[in-house]
């Protein structure tokens, strides 16, 4: 990026992940970034994702749904809050009005990515300033093994699975849409996170395209660490723990961004560590504009 680009405040940013974390990422993102790039896992196959991906042998749309929202910037909007109604008593119960948007699009249009880029476009997310991308165009699963042998089958199920050892994607040769590899390539900014480690983060970034070019890219890499640890998935992680998670499957940040007076301790951190306040008073979740700052402030 030039000179008269940051001055502009043009740098082009790229987020990775998944669930509730990266949504709060997209919105940081919006608010400093000239072009934002989201690559979303979509590897979940809980709830009413898991039950159209089941029946239509399709990606994973809720986290895609929940990033294009953020990304236009309607989640409070009656259109945002339409497409997360659930249809409770009804035959359509518990399905989310955008997942069943984005699944018929993605048939008329035919195909997965193509029906996320139709339904970004109907929200007014112009691919000048900002794009939405699932991570593999294809339907994916996520396999661990735990550190005493046992192998563990599906996104949920990792998630509820203390002492992971290893995630992987199946099929292992998925491949990530056109766009996605050469945005990662000219960002300025990669950052991943927050959410769940092996479930969120990794299920993305281990997509071989995404893992190749987050390998090659100049860009600086940066891991926004949870606020606590989560339930099972890194019941007793530290931040040292969580960034070890990614670097012992060759994710290798630069630097890690953590909440500064937080309960999450930090140990003995391989990488660089930038504290700044990032949590809403609930302690549980990222503010946006604090994020947006303190990201903001760490670019090249």
């Amino acid at each position: 990026m030039t000179t008269a680009e940051r001055a502009r405040g043009t740098p082009r940013v790229v987020v990775i992940g998944g669930g509730r974390g990266l949504t709060a990422t997209v919105r940081a993102a919006r608010r400093y970034a000239g072009h934002t790039t989201a690559v979303v896992t979509t590897a979940d196959d809980s709830g009413s994702t898991g039950r159209l991906r089941a029946s239509m042998s399709i990606p994973a749309p809720g986290d895609i749904r929940r990033c294009l929202l953020a990304m236009a910037g309607v989640e409070d909007d009656p259109i945002g809050k339409a497409f997360e109604y659930r249809f409770p008593g009804t035959d359509l119960d518990g399905h989310a009005l955008g997942n069943l948007v984005l699944a018929g699009l993605a048939t008329v249009r035919g195909g997965f990515t193509e029906g996320v880029g139709e339904l970004a476009a109907l929200l007014g997310v112009h691919p000048d300033t900002a794009q939405v991308f699932p991570a593999t165009a294809d339907p994916v699963g996520l396999r661990a093994t735990t550190v005493d042998g046992h192998e563990v089958v599906g996104q949920y199920a990792v998630s509820q699975t203390a002492g992971l050892h290893r995630v992987a994607l199946h099929p292992p040769g998925c491949g990530a849409p056109d766009g996605v590899v050469d945005a990662i390539l000219r960002a300025d900014q990669v950052v991943m996170g927050p959410g769940s480690v092996y479930t969120s983060v990794l299920a993305a970034a281990l997509v071989p395209d995404v893992f190749d070019a987050l390998n090659t890219t100049a860009a600086r890499k940066v891991y926004v660490c949870n606020l606590e640890p989560e339930r099972a998935e890194t019941t007793g992680y530290d931040v040292a723990a969580h960034v070890a998670a990614l670097m012992d499957h060759g994710v290798k940040p630069d630097l890690v961004l953590v909440s500064s007076g937080g309960t999450l301790p930090l140990d003995n951190v391989k990488i660089d560590v930038v504290q700044a306040p990032l949590a809403l008073p609930d302690g549980c979740t990222h503010d946006s504009v604090e994020l947006a700052a303190a990201l903001a402030g760490l670019l090249p």
